[in-house]
């Protein structure tokens, strides 16, 4: 095995004969082996891209006869992850008789449905449009995918002609067409007047692949990839630079992630005029080869081919006219630059849904733009979730490595305008984005929720994720941090938070949490100042370092951390949430507690001040008030506790029943407690809201505000 891992050096082989002799006589474990495999190499394959099959013998459970079926893919998988419940069974027979009520192209769609009649597993998953391309293929194992290398001889002007020369027509060639029905049928055809070709490329699109074993196809998709690959890199330079040359130079490491940190959240306002949008940036060297060159503006507009990367993508990016070096410390001097780009790109996409429209199709979806590339800098783009932004930034990237290739070797051809339409505008994709889960109550939202990394904090995060925000999750603590950070990844996965390392009261490490909440996601909606420390001491033995640590984390903290908040928000234009996590303290007088207590007081009042002041930028300002949480609480680790059960005169051991005693509801409350009610305010039910306060502490009547 290890000669053949050697022979391929554009693409990974990671084939195991031990682990595929442990599957042996199960085809449809191996096709998941199978599958797995080429989904785990971006270079064959992108994010949900692409389908694989087999085809088996079983009995019919309704007459005992022997029935070949076809197990493949379901409508909206991804290979990498693919398991057997992702997978849909069809009886073969039934399927290729379709064919025999199939009415033409206009009739396309309708065929879908009938999909269902051929069912052969009743846990089946939804059969996806590509469900004939396989079926009318007589192979045992077929490998549909979108390797960037194929597609950039698919999108090349003289693509037939260079598949034709580069595999001695062992590869077949079919033209552009949407995936369907007529689609299976033309494979079908063009398997039949090419006996003994070894798979097919589809025009702007993708590559078929097969095998008579799971092993035969996954080789025969690496070998033609390989190939393809090879056939690119033999030809890069060959008619001249890449991409036409460089245009601007490449700017260093530091000024593009500043750059991006201050650009971000004024992008993030501008693209979230229907709804609020979750951003991603890179300046991987890929981008910024090609973000740099002189054919940029000519490539940019044209938009990608394959439909995979367009309806991530969408129709084209928008490409700034802003200088790499320009000085971007005036929001309001760059939104003046950048809104006419804003207001060009929107029409240029209503355009565009005018002219191509049809009688049936679905309503203009929102016109701003996924993709931004700022020359020199990087890419950003915007969507519904991170997952989705980041993923967005991946399929372009796939269109990048397209247009390079084809460039080489020809002379890239995008989809016409009319088929990039009915693709995006596909009756069967708006009943996929209709059946797709409502957005949750804090979905397109970003917070940033100071000492998370344990206590209120924590449980404050983790409730915003459920909830559908990310979170910049942070900690002045690098070992704690780093625990929680192995949490979350495991609880939510990798697209749901960020870490940095913060310091309430330290300048740098403010800019630097919002500055990665920037480049991370886009900017910030929400700012939880949770963050706190306690002191519990008599006031003849308080000290001055006391008063001052009490006064920096709580009050100043505050203040600094609104502060930026408030900056990063302006940016953005479309308001946003401050909550204070303040205390039961703040209005409530108890023995040995004066810097604690007046410090909560100042932090209270201070977030009415900034409550009456924020009005007018849509931001709102409002208070919880724990008391008394004691789980997981760094602050109660310490000498706190043994202060205040000293006060109380009680064992600390006793103090969570203590306090839960001399509430209202008897009750101990809880870090899921402050959680809830930091929800209530940023959930939406609340947007009229502002300068309020919200106890949570069981019932404390020396509390009540009013």
């Amino acid at each position: 095995m290890l000669n053949e891992r050697d022979r391929f050096k554009h693409v990974s082989y990671l084939w195991d004969e031990t682990k595929a002799a442990q599957l042996a006589g199960d085809e449809v474990a191996l096709l998941l082996y199978r599958s797995n495999l080429l989904g785990a190499d971006l270079r064959l394959t992108n994010y949900g891209g692409g389908n694989t099959s087999c085809k088996v013998n079983a009995i019919d459970p309704l007459t005992g006869q022997t029935v070949e079926i076809m197990w493949i893919k379901g409508s909206g998988g991804d290979i990498s992850t693919l398991k057997r419940t992702g997978l849909a069974a069809l009886y073969i027979d039934r399927l290729r008789s379709l064919k025999n009520i199939y009415k033409g192209l206009k009739h396309e769609d309708e065929m879908v449905e009938l999909f269902n009649h051929c069912i052969y597993d009743l846990n089946s998953k939804a059969p996806s449009i590509d469900t004939p391309l396989h079926g009318f293929l007589p192979f045992k194992h077929i490998d549909h995918l979108h390797p960037d290398a194929a597609i950039a001889i698919a999108a090349a002007k003289d693509g037939k002609q260079i598949t034709q020369d580069l595999f001695k027509g062992k590869i077949g060639w079919v033209d552009w067409q949407k995936p369907g029905f007529d689609l299976g049928l033309q494979l079908k055809q063009c398997l039949d007047e090419n006996p003994g070709i070894r798979g097919i490329m589809l025009g702007s699109h993708g590559l078929f692949t097969w095998g008579d074993t799971a092993y035969e196809s996954y080789l025969n998709t690496l070998e033609v990839v390989e190939s393809c690959a090879a056939y690119l890199e033999a030809n890069y330079g060959k008619k001249g630079p890449v991409f036409g040359g460089q245009k601007i130079p490449v700017s260093a490491p530091e000024i593009r992630k500043s750059q991006a940190a201050i650009l971000s959240p004024v992008l993030r306002g501008l693209c979230s005029a229907e709804r609020h949008m979750v951003g991603h940036f890179t300046d991987d060297a890929r981008v910024l080869e090609f973000i740099n060159s002189n054919d940029l503006n000519r490539l940019a507009p044209l938009g990608t081919s394959c439909p995979d990367h367009f309806l991530r993508t969408k129709i084209s990016p928008l490409v700034l006219n802003l200088d790499a070096n320009a000085d971007l410390t005036d929001p309001d001097q760059i939104k003046a630059v950048l809104e006419p780009a804003f207001i060009a790109y929107r029409e240029m996409y209503a355009a565009y849904y005018q002219s191509c429209k049809h009688e049936n199709s679905p309503a203009m979806r929102d016109a701003n733009p996924v993709i931004i590339l700022y020359p020199g800098i990087g890419l950003f783009s915007f969507s519904k979730d991170k997952q989705t932004a980041r993923v967005a930034a991946e399929f372009y990237i796939n269109a990048i490595n397209v247009m390079k290739g084809a460039e080489a070797i020809s002379s890239y051809t995008s989809l016409p305008r009319q088929e990039a339409f009915n693709i995006e505008y596909w009756l069967l994709e708006e009943a996929k984005l209709q059946r797709m889960p409502k957005p949750k109550a804090l979905t397109g939202k970003i917070a940033l929720v100071t000492g998370s990394a344990g206590g209120i904090g924590k449980a404050i995060s983790k409730r915003f994720i459920e909830e559908g925000a990310v979170v910049l999750i942070n900690d002045n603590d690098a070992g704690r941090l780093t625990q929680a950070e192995e949490e979350f990844k495991n609880l939510y996965g990798k697209d749901t938070y960020a870490t940095v390392l913060l310091d309430v009261t330290n300048n740098e490490e403010i800019q630097k949490a919002f500055d990665t909440a920037a480049l991370a996601f886009g900017g910030i909606d929400i700012v939880v100042n949770c963050a706190g420390l306690s002191i519990s001491k008599p006031i003849e033995e308080h000290t001055d370092k006391d008063w001052d640590l009490l006064y920096d984390v709580l009050v100043k903290g505050q203040f600094k951390i609104t502060q930026a908040a408030v900056a990063t928000m302006r940016k953005q234009a479309i308001g946003g949430d401050i909550l204070n996590i303040v205390s039961k303290n703040a209005l409530v007088s108890g023995p040995n507690n004066a810097g604690y207590g007046s410090a909560k007081a100042a932090q209270l009042h201070l977030s009415r001040l900034n409550a009456a002041e924020l009005g007018k930028d849509q931001i709102r300002v409002n208070v919880v008030n724990p008391d008394a949480v004691i789980s997981d609480s760094k602050i109660w680790a310490g000498e706190w506790a043994a202060g205040r059960a000293k006060a109380y005169g009680v064992q600390v051991e006793d103090l969570p029943a203590f306090y839960a005693k001399r509430t209202l509801l008897d009750k101990i409350i809880l870090p899921e407690d402050i959680a809830n009610a930091c929800l209530v305010f940023v959930g939406g039910l609340l947007n009229k809201s502002t300068g309020n306060v919200l106890n949570v502490d069981g019932g404390v009547a020396m509390a009540f505000v009013r």
